[in-house]
């Protein structure tokens, strides 16, 4: 299927749901608005999806105190219908319906994937409590919301990899949305929305397609530019004070190299 095909069905689904999903994200949005929905697309098309993921070996190794993960930008390396679900979740009808949703004037979808794509982890990875980045590669639109949909078969919450969120800080409990086969999850992104995945504790890989929508102004009044901020899990205090220096050294440069020391890795290049 291409492009339009799967956007054609993730519409209908969406729109079906338009009205409870609403509900999900104005009941959460105080904090960190969400909402998520299941069985997107048919079995056999997910399952397609996730069949055709890359091995690690193909894709590229974060590994660091910050986060540990399998990630993909440069979708022509791969098989094609990868690139299709992306960008399936980038037709102007979704993009425009999750915007209405989410109470959200205008927002834009990002050709370019910066932190975007296709992502894994397995055994023992994680990525740590963390903001994302404030604004696209060009640090010309905020980023808005996070987009992620799960496509590993009989994934279960035990086995990690979940999404968490941590509307009130790292000192109260976590809110966990378990990263089931076949559900979209949408995540509001802003100065305040603390988020992280928990350690995978399985023999098998949780395999996730990623998009961000950015717009013109930010979420809240309050926002302002930060890099993408990382904390240590409550648990760990030496990783947390780490962490939060490196960012503190991070944004430091940024006030003098505005788009920083070297080109961000993590798009699609596309032939022009």
């Amino acid at each position: 299927m291409n492009r339009i095909d799967l956007a054609n069905l993730i519409f209908e689904k969406i729109s079906s749901s338009k009205e409870s999903l609403k509900n999900q994200f104005q009941n959460s949005n105080s904090s960190i608005g969400y909402f998520f929905i299941d069985d997107l697309l048919p079995n056999d098309i997910a399952m397609q999806i996730h069949n055709v993921f890359p091995k690690p070996e193909q894709m590229v190794l974060k590994k660091s105190i910050r986060e540990d993960k399998y990630i993909a930008a440069q979708m022509n390396l791969y098989n094609p219908v990868l690139e299709e679900i992306i960008y399936a979740f980038q037709d102007k009808r979704i993009v425009a319906i999750i915007g209405e949703i989410c109470i959200i004037l205008n927002p834009l979808p990002d050709e370019y994937l910066y932190a975007g794509g296709i992502s894994m982890m397995g055994n023992n990875q994680f990525l740590n409590p963390h903001l994302d980045n404030s604004h696209d590669k060009d640090r010309n639109l905020w980023r808005v919301l996070n987009l992620l949909y799960y496509v590993t078969p009989d994934w279960k919450e035990a086995y990690g990899g979940n999404l968490e969120l941590w509307p009130k800080g790292l000192k109260e409990q976590q809110i966990t949305i378990h990263s089931k086969f076949n559900r979209l999850v949408v995540m509001a992104t802003h100065n305040s929305s603390l988020h992280s995945v928990s350690p995978v504790v399985h023999e098998g890989f949780r395999r996730c397609v990623s998009n961000y929508y950015f717009a013109n102004e930010p979420l809240l009044e309050t926002d302002r530019f930060h890099v993408t901020s990382f904390r240590g899990r409550p648990e760990n205090k030496l990783s947390d004070f780490v962490l939060r220096t490196d960012t503190f050294l991070r944004m430091a440069l940024r006030k003098v190299f505005k788009k920083g020391l070297k080109e961000n890795p993590h798009v699609y290049k596309k032939n022009d």
